[in-house]
């Protein structure tokens, strides 16, 4: 796979050890793991793997990037039959159970998770949508026959399951409908249709617009489910990079003005959102590298810079980014029963560096 993506030259000591970071956490079968010091996140989410691929091309690392979209061609095509089956029945009318559905993240390997590991929710359609919006990125129209059948059943799977209610991008359930994910199969579909010549998939994300522009807007801005009309941070997403809306549409323009005024902390990071209690619910570094991603798009340079100016100051001694902070968490009791059972915050956390990669190219 050749990218079309160009490439930027960095210098920084923080975007150097973020590009080591994500090289090292490529397992030969090009798998991007999430984070290698953190047991539960030894594993390949589709999510994470998709921005931790953009950043590698974005940086030059084209054949890193293509090591990691090879993987998930190979993944996806092996549980082909779970994903055909999957479709037959959702289009019958049933709804099946997590079990029967495409996992949301993979052993290095590609194989589904082992009997015994720590349970995690299994239904998530928003990474196999970031996966196709990261992929063409990479290779545009230029796909070949088996990467076009891949891309075809991944698009046929988000077209079948996007209306049923599935676990959000942080694990959680809620009422089952989250803004974010239907972000992520509107940037996947638009995506699929330019990859293939195949116009029905532009038009299924074309009603996906309709159901979030019908059920997801308050007061003119953004909330994270029809039901549930708190903030999100991963509501910045849906301009940047999912393209629900352009950057300057004023439904957008107020949602980011509100994550800007309602998540940030005291130290300068965003909150996932209100009410977070996963160790303790503090300030995400990714997220916080989202905001300076849209900010410099937007033509928002102050603010970017400001962003990751806190991000760089989050990192440890040898450079590596954690997931969240635990400093001015909303709930600090619960940092400590989190770390009892999983131990400290994961770090380095791969995502958080390639958002910080992909922040610092925008702003170039």
């Amino acid at each position: 796979m050749s990218s079309l993506v160009r490439p930027r030259t960095f210098d920084d000591p923080l975007s150097r050890r973020s590009i080591e970071v994500l090289r090292a956490g490529q397992a030969p079968s090009g798998a991007l793991v999430a984070s290698p010091a953190f047991p539960v996140y030894r594993y390949a989410w589709l999510r994470d793997g998709a921005f931790c691929a953009h950043a590698l091309a974005v940086v030059g690392e084209q054949e890193a990037a293509a090591g990691f979209h090879r993987w998930v061609t190979r993944s996806v095509g092996a549980h082909r039959h779970m994903i055909e089956s999957a479709i037959l029945r959702v289009q019958s009318g049933e709804t099946p159970p997590p079990a029967a559905m495409p996992p949301a993240r993979y052993t290095l390997d590609g194989a589904l998770e082992h009997a015994g590991d720590e349970p995690w929710p299994n239904f998530q359609v928003d990474g196999y949508g970031m996966w196709l919006w990261a992929l063409e990125h990479h290779v545009g129209d230029r796909l070949d026959e088996q990467d076009a059948e891949v891309v075809a059943l991944v698009a046929r799977y988000l077209r079948a399951t996007w209306r049923l209610r599935c676990f959000s991008c942080w694990e959680e359930y809620d009422d089952g409908e989250h803004a974010s994910t239907l972000g992520a199969v509107v940037a996947g579909l638009d995506a699929a249709a330019r990859m293939l010549g195949d116009e029905a998939f532009a038009h299924e994300a074309d009603e996906v617009r309709v159901r979030l522009l019908d059920g997801f807007l308050l007061d003119g801005r953004f909330t994270r489910g029809p039901r549930d009309r708190r903030l999100d941070a991963s509501l910045l997403w849906l301009a940047v990079p999912f393209g629900v809306l352009d950057v300057d549409d004023p439904r957008i323009t107020a949602t980011v003005e509100a994550v800007r005024r309602e998540l940030a902390g005291p130290g300068g990071g965003l909150y996932r959102y209100l009410g977070d209690t996963y160790y303790g619910g503090g300030q995400w570094l990714l997220l916080t590298s989202s905001l300076a991603w849209h900010d410099a798009i937007a033509g928002n340079a102050t603010e970017a810079t400001r962003a990751q100016a806190w991000v760089r100051a989050q990192a440890r001694p040898d450079g590596d980014l954690p997931e969240q902070t635990t400093e001015f968490p909303q709930e600090p009791g619960m940092v400590a029963s989190w770390e009892r059972r999983w131990g400290p915050v994961a770090t380095p956390l791969l995502w958080s560096h390639a958002m910080y990669l992909i922040a610092e190219a925008a702003a170039r």
